[in-house]
């Protein structure tokens, strides 16, 4: 089992919520920029960002950013909404939701406390201010707010754990939902282990999207990313997650502080709009051994070629020494 991916929780779930979550959204904008903490510990810096013609500052409340685990929160509302909007009901900016369909929803475990986890999950929403220009449905927002407007526990259990949860969305959030300013996540993303491994799929999927690959500068990427960490750190991290290449959707290839994301399949929306590029990891490279003489870069190539040569037989299999 891969250390870096939590165990689907909720496999044989059944209720009724199952159908809605097949397809989970993620709103455009916050995948562009790093609004979210990936600090798994209280994080009360300010950031700021200036990119393009976006100017964005986030000020934390006295409990710290909203993290990028507090933010499966809205993007279960964001996939509630989309799924209703889609199927032509109305909806509103206040949502109401049972906390248990959004803990399974979203691969949480069943326990006391991840009912307190949710609470504390809406408060740093609810706390995390944001000064931005960022443009959703063509309206320009240059006025400080909270990432929800508000929430509140409309009913506890015996035990004080919340049964129904109310949230009312930010004016900047919800013209993104009416916008259809989402697109589609991997619900393989809830089981993502790491704040950086989630954030760098959420990049992948803006950027990359139907495209075969993507590239990016090593210190272009830890800007977008919004880490703090020390560039050597973020390179041998990027190295690591090359060798268990277990991001959904993406491939991860570093070479030269130049990092690769590249479709492990096709588009399932789309037919394919060309030949995806055969994809060898550094596991395979090392296990291989490589030929007197051979860079890493050849030895990719060769056993790329390998793999295209032995495509679309099923009976043949690419063996590595």
């Amino acid at each position: 089992m891969n250390k870096s991916l939590l165990p689907d929780r909720h496999k044989q779930r059944d209720f009724f919520t199952c159908d809605i979550f097949d397809s989970f959204k993620d709103d455009l904008a916050s995948m562009e920029h790093p609004i979210f903490s990936l600090s798994t510990k209280p994080d009360h810096r300010m950031l700021e960002y200036q990119r393009n013609d976006a100017n964005i500052k986030i000020k934390p409340s006295f409990t710290g950013l909203a993290t990028i685990f507090d933010k499966d929160i809205l993007l279960y509302l964001a996939s509630a909404l989309m799924s209703a909007k889609n199927a032509g009901e109305t909806i509103s900016q206040t949502v109401r939701f049972t906390s248990y369909d959004y803990i399974v929803s979203t691969n949480k475990s069943i326990g006391g406390s991840q009912y307190q986890i949710l609470k504390d999950g809406l408060a740093r929403l609810r706390g995390t201010s944001i000064e931005t220009n960022i443009k959703t449905k063509g309206v320009e927002v240059t006025k400080e707010f909270g990432l929800i407007e508000s929430w509140e526990v409309v009913k506890e259990d015996k035990k004080g754990k919340a049964i129904a949860i109310e949230v009312k969305l930010s004016d900047w959030f919800y013209n993104s939902i009416l916008g259809n300013e989402v697109l589609t996540i991997d619900k393989e993303y809830f089981r993502l282990r790491k704040p950086t491994d989630r954030r760098l799929y959420e990049l992948a999927r803006k950027h990359c999207g139907n495209q075969d690959s993507w590239k990016i500068g090593l210190a272009n990427l830890k800007e977008k990313l919004g880490t703090a960490v020390a560039l050597r750190k973020l390179r041998f991290n990027i190295s690591k997650l090359a060798e268990s290449n277990h991001l959904p959707e993406y491939n991860v290839s570093i070479e030269k502080d130049v990092v690769m994301f590249s479709r492990k399949e096709p588009p399932k929306e789309n037919k394919p709009p060309s030949k995806l590029p055969v994809y060898v990891s550094d596991k395979e490279v090392k296990a291989d051994g490589g030929r007197p003489g051979e860079s890493t870069q050849q030895v990719k190539e060769r056993l790329a070629k390998l793999k295209q040569a032995t495509k679309g037989n099923n009976n043949a299999r690419v063996r590595i020494k």
